[in-house]
């Protein structure tokens, strides 16, 4: 790896003018890499906000761009941690594949799909599979010592700090102790503060039209690496609080108002319900000529490449017979038809009532049946969904309902009354919504 050769140069909506060195060029030209291009970054939020269509691709080579400006500033300013050129490549080839793994509408596979066909998928192990597969086959090895190879997987994967570096054994072959810093970059565990959310704030804050008001070029020129207990850690100021404070009610608010928005959140349910009812009927090309579901392309790297947003439009315009009960939840999808909105609610942190999914949902079938014994109803009528925003000491945890039988007032009606006297039952606060979620944009 040379990391002395001339750079190239790229103009990003967001970062403006960055330049990256040719190895990371010839990484973002391989198929693995493009295939970023057609995983939304957002998941279901470009059918609720159209301007939000921007992809991992980009995002991507932000956050490799980044990774690179805060290493290149700790050993600007302080060159005795012995940063080295091919460090901070390394650190930035991490901060580009770092995404790699990531599924159709990203985020929403894995809670909407493999959460129910593979509970053991994270992107970010499949990222290193995917990081391993483009390597090989782009005839990369010779680029990358093996080595650096080790330590840009440790990077990809983040460096849960809490656990393993308390060990008096320094767990990782990357790179020495005295380098423990540079595994905060990327991917940071530890208190949630890297690049990956530098960039991804700033540009969904850009797509969306909503005010950052976290300033991370003012993170990285304050940033500065400390001894902190035995190990090196990267820090800024007391001073520089009110921006870190900044950062995080940025994250909160486009959680709150874009990620988690109720319709947002009924669409990628409705969206990883039908790849479910598709999942054994779609066919993908792997290695050997093996073929793959969408479920078990997660396993084959080939099959994985081809893995895209691309799926729900091969669903959605599918004459296949085994697939139109997946095809007719797209189609309301696109014609806006959602699942209707029941409400919300907010647990007591001091509740320890289950929060079980499978159990709400029958209760609530019942609560409907004892507001109406005539109305015929079952769990399979009704979503439930809870989502856990934020960081432990930021956050908040939040139940909604909603109804697929959509044309039955009178259903409508008794679903709503049975789930505001079901969260009354178990002391929940409640938010009442009931209404065509399409409305809401």
């Amino acid at each position: 790896m040379n990391p002395s050769k001339p750079t190239k140069v790229f103009n990003d909506p967001v970062h403006g003018h960055i330049e990256l060195h040719p190895l990371l060029v010839r990484i973002i030209d391989t198929p693995e890499f493009q295939r970023l291009r057609y995983i939304k970054q957002l998941g279901g939020i470009y059918y609720v906000f159209p301007g939000a269509s921007h992809n991992r691709f980009e995002h991507s080579i932000g956050v490799g761009h980044l990774a690179g400006c805060l290493a290149r500033e700790l050993r600007d300013r302080q060159t005795d941690l012995g940063i080295t050129d091919t460090d901070i490549l390394c650190v930035q080839i991490a901060g580009l594949c770092h995404d790699l793994g990531h599924g159709p509408f990203s985020h929403l596979f894995e809670k909407q799909f493999t959460t129910y066909t593979k509970p053991e998928f994270k992107h970010e192990d499949v990222s290193v599979k995917m990081f391993d597969h483009l390597i090989a086959s782009n005839n990369l090895k010779e680029e990358i010592s093996e080595s650096d190879l080790i330590f840009i997987k440790e990077l990809i994967m983040g460096c849960p700090l809490s656990d393993e570096l308390k060990q008096e054994v320094w767990p990782y072959a990357g790179r020495p102790e005295e380098k423990s810093f540079l595994y905060e970059i990327v991917a940071n565990k530890e208190n949630g503060i890297d690049v990956d959310k530098f960039d991804y704030f700033a540009r969904d804050c850009y797509h969306l039209g909503i005010q950052n008001n976290f300033d991370y070029k003012r993170f990285l020129k304050f940033a500065r690496v400390c001894d902190v207990g035995n190990r090196k850690h990267i820090c800024v100021r007391d001073k520089e609080v009110w921006n870190l404070y900044n950062m995080f009610y940025t994250r909160y608010g486009l959680y709150r108002r874009a990620c988690h928005h109720r319709v947002v959140n009924v669409i990628e349910i409705m969206i990883g319900e039908a790849f479910r009812k598709a999942d054994q009927y779609i066919q993908i090309e792997g290695s050997n000529g093996g073929s793959f579901t969408i479920s078990k392309a997660v396993d084959d790297m080939a099959a994985y490449t081809k893995l895209t947003d691309a799926i729900f439009v091969q669903i959605l315009y599918s004459s296949d017979s085994k697939l139109s009960d997946a095809k007719k939840i797209l189609e309301k999808i696109v014609q806006r038809k959602f699942y209707k909105y029941l409400g919300e609610a907010t647990p007591n942190p001091n509740n320890t009532q289950s929060l079980d999914k499978k159990q709400l949902l029958e209760e609530l079938a019942k609560a409907v049946a004892a507001e109406d014994p005539n109305m015929r109803c079952t769990s399979e009528d009704f979503v439930v969904d809870v989502s856990y925003l934020l960081l432990e000491n930021f956050s908040e945890r939040i139940i909604r309902a909603y109804c697929k039988k959509t044309d039955d007032e009178n259903i409508l009606k008794a679903s709503k009354k049975a789930f505001i006297k079901l969260c009354q039952d178990k002391g929940f606060s409640i938010r009442q919504g009931y209404g065509a979620a399409a409305g809401d944009h």
